[in-house]
């Protein structure tokens, strides 16, 4: 088993969700459930199908979005693998739980606009995703002046009332 590092290529600003499913109509579902949730909503998915020709299925309702997916799906490669790009403005907390809720998706690794990486296991058989470096580690604990941040920052961008 060779174990190996996929940087996830995207332009700051933009948010994806990485995931597993276990079936090829996730494409469709996904793109159903994304456009539901939000109308109007700017995206691009890849999925990573893992068994017959094992293509790389995308979709998307913004060019430049699903030709993120298609390289990041590319250099990830894992089976059964997808990755959601959220157009600029779109953001996962208004569509995670649609994604979670398609009966195809069984594990969501991280939706985030964090600079991340993939960890990928390689075995003679395939590839597979183990885990996920989504962001940079911890410097310390938040003090009175962090928690007057963090909550100012939900509100403003009106998560929380008051």
């Amino acid at each position: 088993m060779e174990l190996s590092v996929v940087k996830i290529e995207k332009p700051e600003p933009i948010n994806f969700i990485l995931g597993q499913s276990h079936f090829i109509k996730t494409v469709e579902d996904v793109h159903e459930a994304l456009v539901n949730a939000v109308p109007g909503i700017k995206f691009g998915l890849a999925f990573c199908e893992a068994s017959g020709a094992c293509l790389i299925r995308h979709t998307g309702t913004d060019e430049s979005m699903k030709a993120l997916a298609i390289q990041n799906a590319q250099a990830i490669s894992a089976g059964h693998s997808f990755i959601l790009f959220l157009g600029e403005g779109f953001y996962p907390i208004n569509v995670l739980k649609a994604v979670q809720n398609v009966t195809e998706v069984v594990r969501i690794f991280c939706a985030t606009a964090n600079p991340t990486e993939v960890i990928i296991a390689q075995t003679d058989l395939g590839r597979g995703i183990l885990g996920v470096i989504d962001g940079f580690a911890s410097k310390g604990v938040e003090d009175e002046e962090g928690i007057a941040w963090r909550k100012g920052l939900l509100r403003r961008f009106g998560y929380k009332l008051g």
